[in-house]
């Protein structure tokens, strides 16, 4: 196994290599092909979707000696990742690169000596790079300071900017230059990725845990593969089970267990149920959150028989069929109260020291509400 984390050995090479960012790639490779990068970029949207490594990939684009030496290379709107340049900047070796964390380094005195760098010739490249990540951090002084540079640079600098907060950003620095979104990238998406690296690396690792590693990096390529290269360092085989006792996070069986439970009105086996999740040492705020999220889904089944599409990729077809047939129990008014309430009380147990109370309370309301529930036998 290699020393090296898996979200950096497995980091995309090329724009083509970006997951979930189609019109982004599409947009920034044409402007490759011409050669006609622009001088300052914004990159926005939450966390490990590949904006720093996008930012990276257009450092080699922007100093690739293979696009210098064939035009028809260029035309690809790629690196070729085997010219010196290439490899220098792939290994973070580069003095033509430069990489900023506007988190700690965030006042006027590093802008300041960014500007003077600035000034400086490339050492062996064609372009100096400058990437500023989390840039909203910085202070409004260095803001000011980072303005003026981006007003005038010279014809050898690239800035790249990229922050996961872009309402924090100052309108006069967004509106000089092209800013990009990027999206969360799609479940089905991230366990496609996972499944390719556990093939790789040999791993055992069962779908079911795949899909509770990608829920639980909520759109983050790279936090799900942290996750994965976390379990695949404690056990030999990874399993559903390890996935949600390791790091709390609830499987589908699960939530559509107690779901069912919950649809059919079984007061006996929602309280059985609930007690012996806490009894087992599972995090019940979890349960919480993807119970609310499944009855959401199920809820909008029962609404538009159609949306089942949407989940297809993301649960399987086994998955599927239960929340259909989750969804012809569905009564509108009376789960949507109950999805309020569990979202009411999702807030109350994140800070109560008794996290399963505000749950349980939240469903004998429910069953309170309705009309004689049935217990179970």
């Amino acid at each position: 196994m290699s020393s090296l984390a898996l979200y950096r050995k497995y980091r995309p090479k090329t724009l083509r290599d970006l997951l979930g960012q189609d019109d982004v790639v599409t947009v920034l490779r044409a402007a490759a092909s011409r050669d006609s990068l622009a001088h300052a970029y914004l990159f926005y949207g939450s966390r490990g979707s590949g904006k720093t490594t996008a930012a990276r990939i257009l450092a080699k684009i922007a100093n690739c000696e293979t696009r210098r030496q064939k035009p028809s290379f260029r035309a690809e709107g790629e690196p070729c990742n085997v010219c010196g340049q290439c490899v220098v900047i792939d290994t973070g070796r580069s003095l033509d690169v430069v990489e900023i964390d506007a988190a700690s380094n965030r006042g006027i005195d590093e802008i300041r000596n960014l500007k003077e760098s600035v000034a400086f010739a490339p050492v062996s490249g064609a372009k100096k790079v400058f990437i500023i990540d989390e840039v909203h951090q910085l202070t409004k002084d260095a803001f000011n300071a980072l303005l003026k540079t981006l007003e005038e640079p010279p014809a050898h600098a690239l800035f790249v900017l990229a922050t996961t907060e872009y309402e924090k950003v100052p309108a006069t620095i967004i509106s000089r230059t092209q800013r990009f979104h990027f999206k969360k990238i799609p479940m089905a998406t991230v366990v496609r990725k996972l499944a390719t690296i556990v093939s790789a690396e040999k791993f055992k690792v069962s779908r079911e845990a795949l899909m509770l590693i990608a829920r639980a990096g909520e759109g983050s390529l790279r936090d799900s593969e942290s996750l994965l290269d976390q379990l695949t360092s404690l056990e030999d085989k990874v399993e559903a089970i390890t996935v949600e006792r390791l790091i709390g996070t609830v499987g589908l069986a699960r939530v559509s267990e107690l779901a069912d439970l919950i649809l059919s009105e079984n007061v006996t086996g929602v309280s059985h149920y609930l007690r012996n999740f806490e009894d087992s040492g599972f995090n019940v705020v979890d349960l919480n959150k993807e119970l609310i999220h499944y009855l959401r889904r199920v809820l909008s089944v029962a609404a538009d028989a159609s949306l089942l599409d949407l989940f297809r990729d993301e649960f399987g077809e086994d998955a599927i069929a239960t929340i259909k047939t989750h969804a012809a129990k569905i009564r509108p008014e009376r789960h949507i109260s109950l999805i309020r309430s569990l979202i009411r009380a999702h807030s109350e147990m994140r800070y109560s020291p008794f996290a399963g109370i505000p749950l349980e309370v939240s469903l004998i309301d429910f069953f309170s509400s309705g009309s004689s529930p049935r217990v179970k036998k």
